[in-house]
């Protein structure tokens, strides 16, 4: 187990989320970074949507009370045992009585701290992740405090290929291009306001959290008012108020809207937007759906070829 001495400024517990109930009222929650997540749980043995650890601008500090293999991804919150700095992106053996100290995020907004086995957290609703609204999943449904203990499910001393359990970690542009499919409401945009929206530089505001991505910059143009009949919200909605700046729905979104929605953010691209910190910028470009399945499924191969090249376990 791990006991938290710092908990940074937000860490939850993680996974790919609690799908199937949004009919209910429940947002699905889950990784902001499902890359970070996924490459993170491959590089300890776990399949890719084991929950871990979620950092948010800042990691923590904790000390381990059982030996186990660790990996961070994400951002690059500067992890050291012991005082000593350990690799990102590389499966790393702990001992008994390691400390672990993290700092303020130098790059990237949220890292992701995966364990060999995974943390001993009740499944809710089929999902370990930490539903800030509904106070649901991950530790009594909460954000971690200092003096939180954490038990491992099933740690390990030693996995296939350990020494060969490394990547190269994520980099981010100064701005970063986000692809979209539009619709479901792009035609309630005039033509005006879908160029201004493909052509612009939005910068992410202090507002932005969890639940959505707000930006700044050139006002959109609808061709009426914003307002909706209340309809279905998914993870990379672009939604459009009446002050005409978008809004990213991210993974604490809410389950409807009734505002106009733009367009999509692809699943691929998520993870970008998830790594921006307040005052980082962001562009939008348009693909069909047939683009973003594409690249969808060529992100299942990698993991997949990732596994089967590596013999790590899928």
């Amino acid at each position: 187990m791990i006991q938290i001495t710092n908990p940074g400024p937000l860490t939850t517990l993680q996974d790919m989320g609690r799908y199937g109930y949004q009919t209910q009222g429940f947002s699905p929650a889950g990784a902001m970074d499902t890359r970070a997540l996924a490459l993170g749980n491959l590089l300890v043995g776990n399949d890719p949507g084991e929950a871990a650890l979620e950092m948010t601008m800042g990691g923590i500090s904790c000390t381990f009370y059982q030996e186990n293999i660790i990996a961070f991804t994400g951002a690059d919150v500067e992890p050291k045992i012991n005082g000593e700095p350990i690799p990102r992106y590389q499966a790393v053996l702990v001992n008994r009585f390691d400390v672990l100290t993290c700092g303020f995020a130098k790059t990237g907004c949220r890292a992701y701290m995966c364990v060999s086995g995974g943390f001993d957290v009740p499944q809710i609703m089929g999902s370990r992740s930490t539903s800030l609204k509904f106070k649901l999943g991950g530790l009594e449904g909460r954000k971690l405090q200092a003096g939180d203990v954490l038990p491992f499910r099933r740690a390990m001393l030693s996995i296939p290929r350990m020494a060969k359990r490394m990547l190269t970690p994520e980099t981010w542009e100064e701005i970063v291009t986000l692809r979209v499919i539009l619709g479901p409401q792009d035609d309630r945009f005039t033509p005006k306001g879908i160029e201004t929206f493909l052509s612009s530089v939005y910068t992410l505001t202090p507002e932005s959290d969890r639940m959505g991505s707000r930006m700044d910059g050139p006002v959109i143009e609808h061709r009426e008012g914003a307002d909706i009949i209340s309809d279905g919200i998914v993870f990379g909605s672009v939604q459009v108020p009446s002050g005409g700046k978008p809004i990213v729905l991210m993974a604490d979104r809410q389950t409807t809207g009734g505002y106009t929605k733009i367009a999509t953010v692809i699943s691929v691209d998520l993870p970008l937007l998830a790594q921006r910190k307040p005052g980082q910028a962001v562009r939008f470009a348009a693909v069909t759906s047939r683009e973003a399945e594409k690249l969808y499924n060529a992100q299942q191969r990698f993991y997949q070829r990732l596994a089967d090249r590596k013999g790590w376990k899928l």
